[in-house]
């Protein structure tokens, strides 16, 4: 409700950017002091110091890969999702949009959110797969040039790498009619488990190691060792990796370095322009 000035009660447009560096800024110094106490007492690596190689070009991809990303992501989402509500209702309905539709909005919540794990990491595997092919990898490459590995390793994500990763993941399951309630009440869930399995913590998850995604798997797949490329591709389950065949966890030993032989720079700025350029 507007008052005498014309001033809306609640942030107004310009607040809202400030508004998301508060969050972002409280976000960082909360996991960056929980996986500090989790790095001392169950460390991979003893030698990594916090302040580790990389540490402030990742620390700026926090600010600045949310807020390029999800203006990315929500354009193509609406772009994509118009068509389909046209043909679903004949017009652009709301209700696509707040309670999606047909069976897969009928689920309980709790099953649609099982459903909804499931099919995105399977769609996100195989756009996994697909960044490390061709062009694409000239984006994902970004990620892999991370050579000391932690939860903050897990940000270092070219927006163009991070918006088609989410496109890929989400719109299957809302073109599916999986209520978008269900869709973002996971994404905290999904994005934890994605700085989790970066993070310096020496933790396969025992007899459950082939169902969910630990960090001694995904260190795996940014292992520079040849044996390693192109393993290990699965967010959540990998099971996804057992089933394609590109499951490799070796017993009783752990990656010796990490990294990519692609000459990715070092800064955000270099970072960002890299893919794009003829000789990259």
């Amino acid at each position: 409700m507007r008052g005498e000035h014309g001033t809306d009660n609640g942030p107004r447009a310009e607040e809202a950017p400030m508004k998301m560096i508060v969050q972002l800024s409280i976000a960082f110094a909360v996991l960056f002091a929980l996986f500090a106490l989790l790095q001392l007492t169950r460390p991979r690596d003893r030698r990594l110091p916090l302040l580790r190689r990389g540490f402030w070009t990742d620390a700026a991809y926090w600010l600045f890969t949310p807020v390029v990303t999800r203006t990315m992501t929500q354009i193509a989402l609406v772009v994509a999702l118009a068509p389909l509500a046209i043909l679903i209702y004949g017009k652009l309905d709301a209700n696509l949009v707040r309670h999606g539709y047909g069976p897969a909005a009928r689920l309980p919540l709790w099953l649609q959110a099982v459903a909804i794990l499931l099919i995105s990491d399977l769609f996100g595997y195989w756009m996994h797969r697909a960044f490390h092919r061709g062009h694409l990898w000239r984006f994902h490459a970004v990620h892999h040039s991370s050579v000391d590995l932690d939860w903050l390793s897990s940000v270092r994500q070219h927006p163009v790498n991070d918006a088609l990763m989410r496109i890929v993941t989400t719109l299957p399951v809302v073109a599916l009619g999986f209520s978008p309630v269900a869709v973002l009440g996971l994404l905290p869930v999904i994005t934890f488990m994605a700085i989790l399995v970066h993070a310096n913590v020496d933790w396969d998850w025992g007899p459950l190691r082939g169902l969910v995604a630990s960090p001694c798997f995904h260190r795996w797949h940014h292992s520079d060792e040849a044996a390693a490329r192109d393993k290990n591709f699965a967010g959540l389950f990998p099971f996804w990796d057992i089933l394609f065949g590109t499951y490799y966890m070796p017993p009783d030993r752990r990656p010796s370095g990490f990294g990519t032989q692609t000459p990715v720079p070092a800064g955000l700025v270099g970072q960002l322009v890299f893919p794009f350029r003829r000789s990259a």
